[in-house]
Parts: structure tokens; C-alpha cells; sequence
């Protein structure tokens, strides 16, 4: 109506409501396809228009300076504004899923931010259940940005309500351990909602955010320990570094272990360091549920850390069941004293006697 009553660029009442009502489809259309956009299309759209149209007024400023007719110059402005502008506008939609506030920082930081971001660590959910990784951040072995996504966050919780009391008990020291790490002084810790692969599980999503912020993985997992280090990023698995951390063990060494199960093998017995090495020991099944010396055969390295081979020692004192076995050598030497004195006692008193006892004299 306004085309009808305004009547502009000359044309008559007719032809001008005509024209107002496209133009008013062509909102409507396009109001109803922005709405159906994500938020990252539209910024990578209005983006890239943006870029466009800078790129087309540099066109027509270099046409201006040319000694073409006005009607050419004017077609090359005009045209370069619509292609240029149009152009930029599908690109910057089309990659817009790309464009988040992460990435923007990236665009944007200076290089002590962007230094920051490369020591940026990505925390696993795995890595938060385990615990360890609090002592670590304590004892300032890691540094920089400690990054826990919003949908890790999630799986923890979902660990946490969950109706299996083990699983419930985990997930919630996950949160404890998250928690104090928050409160170390000289830890940053941030949680960030980037969720760009909907539907995916937590390991893809994992290595999509380092593949984009180039940041590493903490984690436990050896499944996605495995997948992250073929697509070429870098993984710190805190169960490498507690078996680095292990001290090394060479055959022929003497160990002092207690013995809490027997083995899958005859005459075999089961004992556990104190960072839960399993050392399986040769001859030590009569000796569960006691310490024994013992010496170590081989050492065996797996995926779920070191195995450690033994055969008991041949100390005599190996075991708490030395001291009785000592004492009742000792009482049966003893009573083989007794017996050797009391037989010779015996023969020296073989002699003649009397058959009627001998009276007092007076």
C-alpha cells in the first residue's frame, strides 16, 4: 500500500503495488529462511557480504580511474557489487559452522594468546573419574589453559546420577576432583560449550575440538589415546606417566611382597606393589596372606602397565613362617640332646642291681 500510495521511481499505481507486494514476499521468504539459520551461518553470512561489498568498492574505485564510458563504468560498479556481495554471502554461510567464539579468538588474540592457546589441555571424562590429575595440576606438572567441554561435563554428571552405586560414587569424585582444581591458585580451568558434532559420542567430539583449537587431550582412555595420535594430535595419557614414574625393576633383584591371592597357575601366588604393579611369584601359594623375600625373574611391559615374575627367595628366613619352623628345629635338636644324653645315661647303668631296695642306713 505504501508502493500504491507513494507511486515512487515514476511508476503508476498499478505496476508500483505490484512491486511493493514482491518486495514484501521476498522479506517474508527471506525472514523465514533466517529463521530456520544457525547463528554461526548468519555471522559467517553477514561476514562474508561484508568482505564482498569491501572487495567490490575496490573494484569500482580502480574502474573509476579507467577511461571507459560512464554506462560501462556504472554496469562494472554495480555488477561487481551484486557478484562480489552475493559470493560472500554464500561462502560465509557455507563455512559459518566453522566460525565459533573459540576460533574468533584465535582471528583476533595477540600472539601471548595464541601461545596460551597452543598449552591449552583438553580434559577427558575418564581423566576427571581417575583423580590423578588433581595431584598433578598440584604438584605444577602441568601448566596453561585446562579446557573441560560442556558435554564432558555432561557425561560426568550423567556418571553421577547414575542408578549403579559405583558409578554413582565415580562420577561425583570426578566433580570433587573438577572442583578443587578450580580453587588451585595458578590453575586455569575453564568450561566452554562448543558442541559443534551433534549426536556424536564424547571421544569424536573430543578430538573435532582439538583438530580446530590445536589444543592436547588428557586422557586414560587407550582406545582414544590410539584414535587421537593416528589423526596426529597430541595425547597425555596420565597412566604413561605413572609408568614412567614406575622405579625400574631388573631380574635378579630382591623385592619384600605380602601375598593376597594365588595365581591362575599351579603353585603360584599374587602380590600388588604400592602403585598396583601385579607381581606374580612362583612357589607362593601355601604363603597367601603373608609377606615373603623373593627375587625377580622378568619383567613384562603390556598396554596396562608392568608385570613383574618372581620366585621365592632361598633365604631361610623367607616368610612368617620362619621364626616357628626355627623354633621347632630348635626343640626337636633339643630333644634329640635329651634322647642321646638319656641313652647314654642308660648304658652307663647297665650294670648289676639290686632287686630289693636299699633301706636307710640308721
Amino acid at each position: 500500500m505504501i508502493r500504491w500510495a507513494l507511486q515512487p521511481f515514476g511508476l503508476a499505481a498499478w505496476p508500483a503495488l505490484a512491486l511493493g507486494i514482491a518486495a514484501g514476499v521476498a522479506i517474508v521468504l527471506v525472514e523465514w529462511r533466517l529463521r530456520r539459520a544457525k547463528v554461526s551461518a548468519l555471522l559467517g553470512g553477514a561476514l562474508g557480504a561484508l568482505l564482498g561489498v569491501s572487495t567490490a568498492a575496490l573494484c569500482a574505485f580502480v574502474v573509476s580511474r579507467t577511461a571507459a564510458p560512464e554506462a560501462t563504468k556504472s554496469f562494472l560498479e554495480y555488477g561487481a557489487l551484486l557478484v562480489f556481495g552475493y559470493l560472500g554471502l554464500m561462502l560465509g554461510a557455507s563455512k559459518g559452522e566453522e566460525i565459533n567464539p573459540q576460533t574468533m579468538e584465535t582471528l583476533f588474540a595477540d600472539r601471548a594468546t595464541g601461545a596460551a592457546r597452543e598449552n591449552a589441555k583438553l580434559l577427558d571424562t575418564s581423566v576427571l573419574i581417575d583423580g590423578r590429575i588433581a595431584d598433578i595440576c598440584d604438584a605444577q606438572f602441568l601448566d596453561g589453559t585446562l579446557i573441560v567441554p560442556q558435554f564432558v561435563l555432561h557425561e560426568l554428571q550423567l556418571v553421577a546420577d547414575s542408578s549403579d552405586g559405583l558409578k554413582r560414587q565415580r562420577g561425583r569424585r570426578g566433580l570433587d576432583v573438577l572442583e578443587r582444581m578450580q580453587k588451585m591458585p595458578g590453575i586455569t580451568v575453564r568450561v566452554t560449550n562448543d558442541d559443534s558434532l551433534h549426536g556424536a559420542d564424547v571421544d569424536h567430539k573430543l578430538i573435532d575440538v582439538a583438530q580446530r583449537t590445536g589444543a592436547k587431550i588428557v586422557t586414560n582412555d587407550f582406545n582414544l589415546n590410539k584414535v587421537a595420535t593416528l589423526q596426529g594430535l597430541s595425547v597425555l595419557n596420565v597412566n604413561q606417566l605413572a609408568n614412567a614414574l614406575k622405579p625400574a625393576v631388573l631380574p635378579g633383584e630382591p623385592m619384600h611382597v605380602y601375598i593376597l591371592r594365588e595365581g591362575k597357575e599351579a603353585n603360584q601366588g599374587v602380590a600388588y606393589l604400592d602403585d598396583g604393579t601385579m607381581v606374580v611369584v612362583d612357589g607362593a601359594r601355601r604363603f597367601v596372606n603373608k609377606h615373603v623375600d623373593i627375587l625377580v625373574t622378568s619383567v613384562h611391559q603390556t598396554t596396562a602397565g608392568k608385570m613383574i615374575f618372581g620366585r621365592m627367595s632361598d633365604r631361610p628366613e623367607n616368610g612368617v613362617s620362619s621364626a616357628p619352623l626355627r623354633q621347632a628345629a630348635a626343640a626337636g635338636a633339643g630333644r634329640g640332646d635329651v634322647g642321646a644324653r638319656a641313652g647314654d645315661a642308660g648304658s652307663l647303668d647297665r650294670g648289676p642291681r639290686s632287686i630289693f631296695p636299699e633301706t636307710d642306713a640308721d
